[in-house]
């Protein structure tokens, strides 16, 4: 194993970028706008004028580097091909041999959510397990399923799409994917503040919610904190879908932990008490004692993944 990794998470605005010792050390981070104009065509060339500049800012030889670990928002094929990315301009794009060929280094390729799983098993709230599924719980629902220490990419690329498990045959609104009733409807922070709208029409009770000039799940959360018996019915139908979905997905996968991360992971145990209630309520027995916990590295656990998926051959 040589001495240091680039870890780079591609997203739709900007481009996280670290470097780091290989075992485990973040020597630096920084990000670079992502340019998706001409559908995205100069972004590998931008990430690798990049490492190539920091090499020699730091004086640091290519023999000396493992290799690059990428994560970008699409389905990925092999560790190599990227299948679509919407937000990127991309259709199919073999990352790993055009950025390989631009930098001279071995690359290696997964989804964004993905990444982030690997990276909180690895050196987050995961750290210490090998059989994980990550939740993000944020403008949408992601996730990543890890099993003996490998993500499950599935032959599509689209392992891990949590949140676009079917959870609501009677949902009339259409979920971004083009189906309805899917998890995401309900577990994400959009999904929360469309079922507290729906709560906050359907009952004339008095509620601290609707002082909210442009209601959000923090908002939500936050009144469920303070008591606010609507946010609370709220969270609770939030929990019972989500704890239902995990019971369902642990069937299968049987997971030793579920790590909960995104922007309404935030507010802490009362988002992870609802769910683990409705879990330990429907799980198969031998699946019940799942722990639970919260996602520890933030924005970075997608570079920490990246740089764990250059191990993975020495795992």
């Amino acid at each position: 194993m040589k001495e240091y990794g680039f870890g780079v998470d591609i997203g739709g605005t900007t481009i996280k970028m670290s470097l780091f010792e290989m075992s485990g050390h973040m020597v630096d981070k920084w990000e670079v706008p992502t340019n998706t104009a001409d559908n995205g065509s100069s972004i590998l060339d931008d990430v690798a004028a990049v490492i190539e500049g920091r090499l020699v800012q730091d004086g640091i030889s290519k023999e000396s580097v493992e290799g690059i670990g990428i994560g970008v928002p699409g389905p990925v094929i092999q560790e190599s091909v990227v299948s679509g990315c919407v937000n990127l301009g991309w259709e199919r794009v073999d990352v790993a041999k055009e950025l390989g060929a631009k930098t001279g280094l071995k690359v290696k390729v997964c989804n964004d959510a993905n990444v982030a799983a690997l990276g909180e098993m690895w050196q987050g709230g995961g750290k210490g397990y090998k059989n994980v599924v990550m939740i993000t719980l944020g403008t949408g629902v992601g996730g990543g399923v890890i099993i003996d220490g490998k993500i499950i990419n599935g032959s599509n690329g689209a392992g891990g799409e949590i949140g676009h498990m079917f959870v609501d045959e009677e949902e009339e609104e259409t979920c971004g994917c083009g189906k309805r009733g899917c998890l995401e409807q309900y577990g994400s922070a959009t999904g929360i503040v469309r079922l507290a709208n729906r709560a906050l029409a359907a009952d004339d009770r008095e509620s601290s919610m609707r002082g909210a000039e442009k209601l959000t799940a923090k908002d939500v959360l936050d009144a469920a904190k303070a008591g606010d018996a609507i946010a609370l019915e709220v969270v609770e139908k939030m929990g019972k879908i989500l704890g239902t979905a995990l019971a369902n997905l642990a069937c299968v996968i049987d997971p030793e932990v579920f790590v909960i991360g995104g922007g309404v992971s935030k507010a802490g145990g009362i988002v992870t008490e609802a769910i683990r209630k409705y879990y330990i309520e429907r799980a198969f027995k031998s699946c019940r004692n799942a722990d639970f916990a919260l996602a520890e590295l933030g924005n970075d656990a997608g570079v920490y993944g990246c740089i764990y998926l250059l191990l993975c051959d020495e795992a």
